[in-house]
C-alpha cells in the first residue's frame, strides 16, 4: 500500500480507525496523532573465552511507544466506554487501530500504520479556561503490542 514518490507527503491529511471500521464522522476526526514507532533492544553478551575483547550484539525485545490521539470534545462517550471495558478486564476490548496517511487530494491512502492489540490506557479532557476561546479537547493514550506498516 505504501506509495513512494520523490517529495515527502504532508502530515495533515490522516484518518484514524479505532478498530470499529469507521474513519469518517466526528468520532473518527482527530486533530493530532503523536509519533508511532518501534525500537528493538540490543543485548550485549560476551563469553569469557572469546578471542576478541569485544561484545556480541544480540537482538532483544521489541518495544512500542504509547500513541496519543487528540480531538475536540463532541459529547460522545465512546473513548471513555472503551477505557471502561479495559478497566473491567474485558480482553475483547483490545483492538487493531489503524492510522492512514492520505494523499493531498484525499483520494488514496499512501501509507498505513496498524497498532495491533491496542488498548486505551489513559483518557483526559481539558484543560478548560474561561478566558480563552480554544476548542475543548479530549485525548486518549494507546498502548499496543505490535506494529505493522503497509
Amino acid at each position: 500500500m505504501a506509495v513512494q514518490r520523490d517529495r515527502p507527503y504532508a502530515q495533515f491529511n490522516f484518518l484514524v480507525d479505532l478498530g470499529t471500521g469507521a474513519t469518517d464522522g466526528p468520532q473518527a476526526g482527530f486533530q493530532e496523532c503523536s509519533e508511532i514507532g518501534l525500537s528493538v533492544d540490543v543485548i550485549e553478551y560476551r563469553n569469557g573465552n572469546e578471542k576478541e575483547n569485544g561484545v556480541r550484539k544480540l537482538t532483544g525485545l521489541a518495544r512500542y511507544p504509547d500513541v496519543t490521539l487528540k480531538r475536540g470534545i463532541i459529547g460522545s462517550l465512546d473513548l471513555y466506554q472503551w477505557l471502561n471495558d479495559i478497566r473491567n478486564g474485558n480482553e475483547a476490548a483490545y483492538r487493531t487501530v489503524s492510522v492512514q496517511l492520505m494523499s493531498e487530494d484525499h483520494t488514496s491512502v499512501v501509507q498505513e500504520w496498524k497498532l495491533l492489540r491496542a488498548r486505551v490506557i489513559k483518557h483526559v479532557s481539558g484543560p478548560f479556561n474561561a478566558r480563552r476561546s480554544d476548542v475543548a479537547m479530549e485525548g486518549l493514550t494507546l498502548a499496543y503490542e505490535r506494529l505493522e506498516m503497509q
